[in-house]
């Protein structure tokens, strides 16, 4: 099977804390990770692969910094990887990244399936792989929690999706685009020499004009919906009181106190 597998280089929300303007840390640099679902994604295309051969190509846009995204998905075993990366796609919105996703997408060619985590936790819109099989025009799985089965000969796929109201099981004709949340599967640590040959890799980078896209539709012009204003949440103080005495005085007191603040 060939399998394309999305991957996105996110901050590193471990890192952040009252201490870090979280912003800043998102907007200008701060450390960076693979986004934590799209590891999923990696190693269900990874074993995939193994069993039933192929290849697996990760594709990440962002800035030149996310190759080192793409670096983790090559030591982890990926066998190749693409970079689009380009000024013009800036301030872009979900729909403008999979327009130029799924561009890079039929440029490569040749593939069965596409795999993305379910969501990015920057922004948490787990919108832009649907958009990516709408415009591919290709069946979209979302909430992968299991794989039962694949048949590359029959072009077929079964796996089981999550739902709110339990499990369902759902085949599908191939190439599709899946989304894997973290029951899937643990994801593998790269092998030292994984590390190494992802090290000395080199990833070809791709722009605009690589993917014959229009400047209307990608970056702030192909963009239909935008971000007017970001900030973090004000400050709150907290203020603790121990409440003494008794249980049944206690609690008397506590109901008082949540009632005097309209809490209940």
């Amino acid at each position: 099977m060939n399998i394309v597998v999305l991957v996105k280089q996110v901050p590193d929300t471990a890192q952040l804390s009252k201490t870090v303007d979280g912003l800043k840390l998102m907007e200008e640099g701060g450390p960076r990770i693979v986004n934590p679902w799209d590891e999923y994604a990696i190693e269900a295309a990874l074993q995939l692969k193994e069993a039933h051969g192929g290849k697996v190509t990760a594709v990440s846009m962002g800035k030149p910094e996310s190759a080192e995204a793409l670096k983790t998905a090559l030591a982890m075993g990926a066998d190749q990887a693409i970079l689009i990366s380009d000024v013009a796609m800036k301030d872009g919105d979900s729909l403008t990244t999979a327009r130029i996703l799924a561009a890079a997408i039929k440029k490569i060619g040749d593939y069965d399936l596409v795999i993305g985590g379910r969501s990015a936790i920057d922004d948490n819109m787990a919108a832009t792989a649907i958009q990516v099989a709408a415009l591919l025009d290709v069946p979209q799985l979302s909430y992968v929690a299991e794989l039962k089965g694949a048949d590359p000969a029959a072009k077929t796929i079964t796996v089981v999706r999550l739902r709110e109201s339990g499990r369902e099981t759902v085949s599908s004709k191939l190439p599709a685009v899946m989304t894997a949340v973290k029951e899937l599967n643990e994801p593998r640590y790269p092998s030292f020499i994984g590390i190494r040959k992802a090290a000395k890799a080199t990833i070809p980078t791709w722009g605009v004009a690589d993917l014959g896209l229009e400047a209307d539709q990608i970056g702030a012009a192909g963009a239909q919906a935008k971000w007017q204003d970001v900030s973090l949440p004000p400050v709150r103080e907290a203020q603790v009181e121990m409440i003494e005495g008794e249980p049944e005085e206690a609690a008397k007191t506590l109901v008082d106190k949540l009632v005097a603040e309209k809490v209940i």
